[in-house]
């Protein structure tokens, strides 16, 4: 059966050309009457030229496309794609190392598969899938990722009730699609941490920030830690593992500390430094007599959408502001951003206005980023949606 056609409007190839995996609605000149969301479709220029194929969707991304060459969209094709986004991790090392077996499989664009995340958790795959044509391609998404990892994979879970685009209709329930897991419990450069990703946040586990808790470790020696956003205690572990003096965790969901206590436990006997205080982070820092040396700022995404760009710039001003003025001289934060809409420029410009503010002196020590499994396109700029800093204070 042959594709859908669609064709665009004169010059608006030109994206297209250059490796853009998006096509704007505002771009299209004509389409099928018959077309529906998620159906595979053949983008033509003006001149009637084949440009790419990729998945119809409703709304201002018409068309996310999946190659730029003419291709059949089939079981084949979903096997290469995995098979070379493992290979990718495996030639980064992720995929056999001792100590971690938590990693990006497959990071949308990324891999030249817009719509779909797949994480993997020693032994299970999580999905959260973002468009209704890789919704319609789960079965073979499953024989696909059976196929690549064979005996390394034991379930896979959709977690994607919440991300199916609201506009198709499409109503789904989160479920096992393959198997049954063995284990919820990972290792992430050696520390043992316990996923729920049946009801956690996103996949049950922010692994973007793998390297960036790694780095942790060199700074929380002997200080007094503040881990606010803390979500599941990751960097709380860490901090402890760095030898951290003591570690407060602030997180406003009592079922988020209750895994991190589990998370704690499951590294360390001795928890006798550790506070979780369930707590809104505002109030927390409003209200708080207390003053650390190091302080992680990890929120969740303040935008997610350009209309509320400003509102989420004022935020990590506030807060960021607040955690300077606040924190010891000789200092270590480490703030971030995971918002896609919010540039490195615009987090930057906000630190620097927070900071100017206080009136202290702060330095930057390092500019943070996401690892090596969530890669982005160099086509696709938008991808690289983790930003951060550390920073010292004086």
């Amino acid at each position: 059966m042959a594709n859908h056609k669609i064709l665009l409007k004169p010059g608006k190839e030109q994206s297209v050309k250059r490796l853009h995996p998006w096509v704007f609605s505002g771009a299209i000149k004509s389409s099928c009457q018959d077309i529906h969301e998620g159906d595979v479709v053949d983008v033509y220029s003006a001149d009637n030229k084949f440009l790419a194929t990729g998945h119809y969707q409703i709304g201002s991304i018409a068309v996310r496309i999946l190659s730029f060459e003419q291709v059949n969209i089939d079981i084949d094709f979903w096997k290469m794609r995995i098979q070379l986004a493992y290979n990718f991790r495996k030639d980064s090392g992720l995929t056999d190392d001792p100590i971690t077996n938590v990693y990006r499989l497959i990071n949308a664009e990324g891999d030249g598969l817009p719509g779909l995340i797949a994480d993997y958790y020693n032994g299970t795959i999580v999905l959260q899938i973002h468009s209704i044509g890789i919704f319609h391609a789960r079965d073979h998404l499953a024989e696909a990722f059976r196929h690549v990892l064979d005996s390394r994979l034991k379930a896979v879970y959709d977690k994607s009730e919440l991300t199916i685009p609201f506009k198709s209709g499409l109503r789904t329930k989160n479920s096992y699609i393959y198997g049954h897991p063995e284990s919820n419990v990972v290792i992430e450069n050696g520390l043992k941490f316990s996923v729920d990703w049946e009801h956690g946040q996103k996949t049950g586990f922010f692994i973007d920030q793998r390297d960036n808790r790694k780095l942790i470790l060199k700074y929380s020696d002997n200080r007094k830690v503040l881990n606010l956003f803390g979500y599941t205690g990751a960097f709380s572990v860490y901090a402890i593992q760095g030898r951290a003096s003591k570690v407060v965790t602030i997180d406003s969901s009592k079922q988020a500390l209750e895994l991190a206590k589990i998370n704690v436990n499951l590294n360390f006997d001795d928890t006798s430094q550790c506070e979780f205080i369930n707590n809104d982070v505002f109030d927390y820092l409003n209200n708080s007599m207390n003053t650390f040396d190091l302080v992680i700022v990890d929120p969740p995404a303040f935008a997610k959408h350009q209309n509320v760009l400003n509102n989420a710039l004022q935020a990590y001003k506030r807060i960021n502001a607040k955690v300077i003025e606040q924190i010891n001289p000789g200092g270590i934060i480490f703030t971030f951003s995971c918002s896609q809409v919010v540039s490195k420029e615009d987090f930057q410009r906000a630190i620097f206005v927070a900071a100017a503010n206080t009136g202290r002196t702060v330095r930057v020590l390092h500019k943070l980023t996401q690892p090596a499994d969530h890669p982005f396109s160099i086509y696709h700029p938008e991808g690289e949606y983790l930003k951060g800093l550390v920073l010292h204070v004086e």
